[in-house]
């Protein structure tokens, strides 16, 4: 009988995290548990990845730990809001509908204190790294080491990934001390191609529904000059197609920060509500489909629901490219470190 590496995904949003793992370690693993609280992430998981079980919707503070399936890999990509630069940085104190999403951390270590996986990997915005003079990180370290696990963690960016996003993200990775023995974990290097904003734009002229209004342009302007007039730098930005996008954020916000001007469109008559025509400058949102290459999720991804939801999701969600990339060092390890007992993943 083959084994393969059970994994759980908790947090899992739109399964990124998963993806990026599933590409590199194949037909060798096995998602046995996965938890999302979030209705619309979950109708988006389901459409993309196949399991023989319901995708858990509970509030992760009610799952038991000895509910949940025995595994070799935990995924997490808890909250980034608490501690992200985008909102408020409250940190362990944040409260969101009465859920502080800074502890939310807490549930990941009790679930994992139960079964001991071989691996631990979390991802979070950089300003984890340093929230609260570096105290909030240094927290969520010596817990993973309290309960046995060595912990390494790296900034990367997903420039360097093969995607033409500009997206710092801290990335960690504990390892079972019972199973490394003292084994140093090392991030992967970044890749040599380099990829532009050509590369991930629609083929096609897309819907005059993503080009902006001459008033809202107008507004935009206006916004600028006046943050601009008090020494700020907030404002519009209009990328080039041989340039690399701001990140995306989390909740979606931003798709100002990465405008282009794209002509190929000719029919540029509103198909929505808008307050006055489209401009005339062809100054454009990027869509969807483009938010998901910059997060280097492949055109097989089904993105079924509203773009409301889809511009949330990715910007909330991971760059698949990094994660791969750190999962296939992960496997290398499995396979050095316990080649008798891994074979299975190698």
């Amino acid at each position: 009988m083959t084994h393969k590496l059970r994994v759980i995904d908790l947090f899992a949003g739109i399964g990124g995290i998963r993806l990026g793992f599933e590409l590199a370690f194949g037909k060798k693993m096995e998602t046995v548990f996965v938890n999302e609280w979030d209705v619309y992430a979950r109708k988006t998981y389901s459409a993309n990845f196949e399991d023989s079980f319901e995708i858990s919707g509970d509030d992760i503070t009610t799952i038991k730990a000895e509910n949940v399936p025995s595994f070799d890999i935990c995924l997490a990509g808890f909250p980034c809001q608490a501690f992200s630069q985008a909102g408020h940085r409250k940190g362990f104190d944040d409260n969101f509908k009465g859920v502080s999403r800074g502890v939310l951390f807490q549930d990941v270590v009790r679930i994992c204190e139960r079964h001991k996986p071989k691996i631990i990997f979390c991802e979070n915005v950089k300003g984890l790294l340093l929230h609260n003079k570096k105290k909030t990180y240094n927290a969520i370290k010596a817990e993973l080491n309290r309960i046995g696990y060595s912990v390494f963690e790296q900034v990367l960016n997903s420039k360097d990934f093969g995607v033409p996003q500009n997206r710092e993200r801290i990335y960690v990775v504990a390892l079972n001390k019972d199973e490394f023995r003292g084994r140093k974990f090392i991030f992967p290097e970044p890749t040599k191609r380099a990829v532009k904003l050509r590369d991930i734009i629609e083929q096609n002229p897309v819907a005059s529904k993503y080009y902006l209004s001459e008033v809202y342009l107008n507004t935009l302007r206006n916004h600028r000059a006046r943050h601009e007039a008090k020494g700020n730098g907030f404002g519009y930005e209009i990328k080039d197609w041989d340039g690399i996008a701001n990140a995306i954020v989390c909740g979606g916000m931003g798709r100002e920060r990465n405008l282009i001007v794209d002509i190929r469109q000719t029919e540029l008559i509103p198909t929505t509500r808008i307050k006055g025509g489209i401009n005339e400058e062809a100054i454009r949102k990027m869509t969807p489909r483009e938010w998901a290459r910059l997060q280097g999720y492949p055109d097989s991804f089904e993105l079924k629901l509203a773009d409301v939801h889809l511009y949330k999701q990715l910007g909330n969600s991971v760059t698949v490219t990094v994660i791969k990339a750190i999962a296939e060092q992960i496997k290398q390890y499995l396979c050095d470190s316990q080649k008798h007992k891994m074979e299975r993943v190698c």
